[in-house]
């Protein structure tokens, strides 16, 4: 389910009507985020480190309100949940894109995220056989300790999806520590939004289930 914003009442309306002309209107940051005590709870409770930190990831996605708005039909809507649009990796070393559903549950996501990550890899087709604006863009470089990232973008294309990369995991000084890479409209948001994310990010990662 999606609602209209209502520009006229939004305090960013000119942001908005400013950076929605730019022919690229995002902007980037790359942070590094601790994993130490979610690599711990993901070790404890016996489950994927990927799939936990892709949770939480959305978690905070759907708790700032900014990281659910999209650009459609030259307005601005908010949709009440977003999902994850992740790319999952095959035996071939090819990738296909998924569709995962977000679900407050823990148990709930993990469920599905399994059987979407399993009919992912048991195929070759790149594209889920659902896609949409509802959605987050993930991709994991688990062999890249990165800095910065730039990604490819069909310009003619009206994309206003946040984008959000993760990196190696390095041990340093005894934390485990992850580069992530993030990606918005500037439409949209601005860098207190991105602040925001990755403040709420990092709460949930420590936070365990």
């Amino acid at each position: 389910m999606k609602k209209k914003l209502d520009l006229n009442r939004w305090p960013r309306k000119q942001h908005f009507e400013f950076f929605k002309q730019f022919e690229e209107p995002f902007f980037g940051v790359t942070v590094n985020v601790d994993l130490t005590l979610a690599y711990e709870h993901a070790k404890s409770a016996g489950i994927s480190l990927f799939i936990y930190y892709l949770y939480q990831a959305l978690g905070a996605a759907n708790m700032v309100e900014p990281f659910r708005y999209r650009i459609e039909d030259d307005e601005v809507v908010v949709y009440d949940e977003v999902h994850a649009s992740a790319t999952i990796n095959r035996h071939d070393n090819t990738f296909g894109f998924s569709h995962i559903d977000y679900h407050p549950s823990f148990q709930r996501f993990l469920e599905g995220a399994e059987v979407e990550i399993a009919r992912v890899q048991s195929t070759t087709e790149l594209f889920a056989p659902r896609n949409g604006n509802d959605v987050l863009h993930f991709s994991a470089l688990p062999w890249i300790n990165f800095t910065s990232l730039s990604h490819a973008r069909s310009f003619s294309r009206n994309d206003s999806v946040p984008k959000v990369s993760f990196g190696r995991i390095t041990d340093i000084d005894g934390q485990k520590i992850m580069a992530v890479s993030i990606h918005v409209h500037h439409a949209l948001m601005d860098g207190l939004h991105v602040g925001q994310f990755i403040q709420v990010y990092q709460d949930l990662l420590n936070g365990g289930l």
